[in-house]
C-alpha cells in the first residue's frame, strides 16, 4: 500500500514508520507544523510539534529511506483545537485538545489530504489496534500493552476513518521494546522523552495561558447549599475536582477541604463541596460518534453492557448505556448518549470524553453535556 506516516519527531512514530517501511509498503513521511512561531523548542518533555520534533522526525525519515515533507496545518489547528479549548473553557467546560486533534487534525485534514493525494492508509505511533470482524468490518481495539494503550484518545474515529487507519505498534508488549528497537534501527529518538501536557502550553500552566484569552470577572464561590464562602477572580479559570487555589474565607463545618463541583458559567459561579459530592453517576453525553459499525443496540434505544473510561488514562468502570433522541434549536433533534455508571467516577466534568468499551473494543465516545451525582441531587 501507498502509507503516509505522520512523524511526530518521536521514538513511537518513528518505530512505526520502520515497521511500515519493513513490511514492504510504499512509505513517505510528514511531519505537521501546527504553530507558526518561528522559535518554538521543545522544553525537555513538555510540548510537541517544534522544530527539534521536525528536525528530528527528519534524521528519522533519512535513516529509514523515505521520503520526508512538512505540511503547515498551523491555520487549522489554531481554529479547530486551541480556539475550541478556548472557547469550550469559556462556556465552563474541560476539553480534550488530544482528542479534537486526533478528530480534526490527524484523522480528518490529514487522512482527507492523504486520500487526495493517492494514499490508502495514514500511520501513526499509537498504541492501538485495528481488527477486522468476520465481514471484513474494521473494528478498533485496544492495545496489547494496556499501560501505553492509546484507543481512548482515537475513540472519535470513525467506520470509514479505521478503512484507512494503520498503527504498526498495535502488539508491542512495552515501550521499552520501542525503544530498544529504535536504537537497533540507529533512530536518533531512541532516548527521547515522552511529551506530555498540552502541545501549544508547554510550560504547563493552562491557567494562566487562558487568562490572556478569556476575560476574567470576579464572582462568587458558593458551597453546594448556595452559600457564599469566598469570591473567585474568574470561573474560567477553575476545573471541576480542583482542590488547591480555592483561597475560601469560610473552612468548612466537618473542617474538611472542599473542591470544585460545578462551573456556572452564566452566574458566574463557583460551586464547592465535600469530595463525597464528586462521586458521578450518570453521563450523559453529545456529539456520539460510533468507532467502526454501532452494535446492533445502538438502533433500539435499548441498554447496553459495557464500560466507561473518561479520561486517557483513567480506569474503565462498568456501566450501562442507551442512546436516544433528544430536542435541539435544529428541530430535527439530536441523538444523545446516557451512561449510567455502576461504579461512581470522581471529578468528571461537561467537556470531558466519555468512551465506551466493550472487552477490549472501542464502540465510541461521546462530550459529556452533564454529569449526575445521585447523591448531591437528594440534598
Amino acid at each position: 500500500m501507498r502509507v503516509l506516516a505522520a512523524m511526530s519527531g518521536g521514538v513511537d512514530s518513528a518505530v512505526a514508520a520502520a515497521r511500515a517501511v519493513e513490511a514492504g509498503h510504499d512509505v513517505v513521511g510528514v511531519h505537521l507544523a501546527l504553530s507558526r512561531m518561528p522559535g518554538t523548542l521543545r522544553t525537555g518533555s513538555r510540548g510537541c510539534c517544534t522544530i527539534e520534533d521536525s528536525r528530528d522526525a527528519w534524521r528519522a525519515c533519512d535513516v529509514l529511506g523515505i521520503p520526508y515533507y512538512v505540511w503547515d496545518f498551523s491555520e487549522r489547528f489554531k481554529e479547530d483545537v486551541v480556539q475550541d479549548f478556548i472557547d469550550e473553557y469559556a462556556a465552563g467546560r474541560t476539553p480534550n485538545p488530544c482528542m479534537r486533534c486526533n478528530e480534526r487534525i490527524k484523522f480528518a485534514a490529514l487522512l482527507e489530504k492523504a486520500i487526495a493525494l493517492g494514499f490508502d492508509a495514514v500511520c501513526t505511533g499509537h498504541y492501538a489496534k485495528v481488527i477486522e470482524d468476520a465481514d471484513g468490518n474494521r473494528q478498533l481495539h485496544r492495545a496489547a500493552d494496556w499501560a501505553k494503550d492509546q484507543s481512548y484518545v482515537l475513540g472519535v474515529l470513525t467506520h470509514e476513518q479505521l478503512k484507512h487507519s494503520m498503527f504498526p505498534l498495535a502488539d508491542t508488549p512495552s515501550k521499552a521494546e520501542v525503544r530498544a528497537e529504535a536504537e537497533r534501527r540507529g533512530l536518533s529518538v531512541a532516548n527521547k522523552p515522552d511529551s506530555h501536557d498540552i502541545c501549544f502550553i508547554p510550560d504547563g500552566d493552562t491557567a494562566g495561558w487562558l487568562a490572556e484569552k478569556i476575560e476574567m470577572t470576579t464572582g462568587d464561590i458558593v458551597d453546594e447549599t448556595g452559600s457564599k464562602v469566598g469570591e473567585h477572580p474568574g470561573a474560567n479559570a477553575f476545573t471541576v475536582g480542583q482542590r488547591r487555589g480555592l483561597k475560601l474565607g469560610r473552612p468548612a463545618a466537618d473542617g474538611k477541604p472542599r473542591f470544585v463541583l460545578e462551573i456556572r458559567p452564566k452566574e458566574n459561579k463557583v460551586v464547592v463541596g465535600p469530595e463525597a459530592l464528586l462521586a458521578i453517576d450518570e453521563i450523559r453525553g453529545i456529539k456520539v460518534s460510533w468507532a467502526g459499525l454501532p452494535i446492533a443496540e445502538v438502533g433500539t434505544g435499548e441498554d447496553f453492557d459495557c464500560h466507561a473510561q473518561v479520561r486517557a488514562h483513567g480506569d474503565p468502570v462498568p456501566a450501562k448505556a442507551r442512546v436516544g433522541r433528544v430536542a435541539d434549536d435544529s428541530g430535527t433533534g439530536r441523538d444523545q448518549l446516557v451512561v449510567t455508571l455502576t461504579d461512581p467516577l470522581r471529578g468528571v466534568a461537561p467537556g470531558q470524553t466519555v468512551v465506551l468499551y466493550q472487552g477490549s473494543r472501542v464502540l465510541g465516545q461521546a462530550t459529556i453535556d452533564a454529569a449526575r451525582s445521585l447523591q448531591r441531587a437528594e440534598l
